[in-house]
């Protein structure tokens, strides 16, 4: 990766982020890929079943004990409120409806938020963005741990309570790391949240909100799905920031698990990503990859050489958007 120089706990490094020559070389071998750009049809419809499911399913809890009301929200709710979140990753690419229509993803996107109980899609949109343009950007890749977290989480036991804590520090970092003026769009997504969070209050009780806000805090944090925060980018060999899976939970996960292809074409979705890796196989094959979101979650806890520090970190110029 050319010349890595350690600063601090990070690996620091002075090139430029590898996806972007990746995509020129990969399309001067293969510019058959171009043709799985652009909209997925399907996507919509299969969100839109989501979220009806998880609507039928805080009717069905609403008289349930306490107790079982939590483990169905880690067991059931939880996952399908993750995989939204997932959902909602896509539609911020805008492959719901395609560039052209991209206030119609931003609106599809708050849909797609409704069961996860807190306003999400508009302000990840908003930071996802400097994610893929200034990968492990320090100041601007606001994925990347603060030098706090990495200070305080430093034992498997601390380490654990940071995975619990990963929605809490999804939402905080931002606003410390890099505040950006909130827009109009973040307002409508808050207000549509929040009104759907009465409705199901008024129509079915408090159960039925903590079911969704509960099923979203627990499985975005110490839940196997959640292994996917880990696997993308934490650093498990020198060098390499970024890294793919290939295994089942991809079927529930909107295929997040094909991280190095998405991050190679972020305009094709995640339906058609393992088409990404059987048209360019030598592109892909030979890298380092995870084989089980557990194996990752298990290691990031109980290995010393891995933590919140095991992230590569650039300095970047900042782009005007258009």
């Amino acid at each position: 990766m050319g010349n890595n120089v350690p600063r601090g706990d990070f690996e620091w490094v002075y090139t430029d982020q590898p996806h972007s020559s990746r995509r020129k070389e990969i399309l001067a071998k293969h510019p058959e890929i171009k043709s799985l750009m652009g909209p997925d049809p399907n996507l919509k419809w299969i969100v839109t079943a989501m979220v009806l499911t998880q609507i039928v399913a805080c009717y069905l809890v609403k008289d349930l004990p306490w107790k079982w009301l939590i483990f169905w929200s880690y067991a059931f709710g939880g996952c399908i409120n993750h995989s939204l979140t997932l959902a909602i990753h896509d539609i911020s690419h805008n492959v719901a409806f395609g560039n052209k229509d991209a206030k119609w993803n931003r609106f599809f996107g708050i849909f797609a938020n409704l069961p996860i109980g807190a306003p999400y899609s508009v302000g990840f949109k908003k930071y996802h963005i400097d994610h893929h343009r200034y990968l492990g950007g320090d100041g601007l890749d606001v994925d990347i741990p603060t030098d706090l977290e990495v200070r305080l989480f430093c034992t498997p036991f601390r380490k654990v309570i940071w995975l619990f804590l990963q929605p809490l520090l999804y939402v905080l970092r931002p606003l410390c790391v890099n505040p950006k003026p909130i827009s109009q769009m973040e307002i409508v997504n808050t207000a549509i949240q929040l009104a759907f969070d009465l409705l199901i209050f008024w129509l079915w009780g408090l159960k039925s909100v903590v079911y969704l806000v509960a099923g979203s805090i627990l499985c975005m944090g110490l839940h196997p799905i959640s292994g996917h925060f880990i696997a993308e980018h934490y650093m498990y060999l020198k060098g390499y920031e970024t890294y793919s899976y290939y295994g089942p939970l991809n079927l529930i996960t909107f295929n997040v698990g094909y991280h190095m292809e998405h991050h190679d074409f972020p305009s094709i979705p995640g339906s058609r990503l393992p088409e990404v890796r059987k048209i360019a196989p030598e592109f892909y094959d030979n890298l380092p990859q995870h084989s089980s979101w557990i194996r990752v979650l298990w290691d990031f806890v109980f290995c010393d050489s891995i933590g919140p520090f095991s992230r590569i970190k650039r300095e970047c110029k900042v782009v005007k958007s258009d």
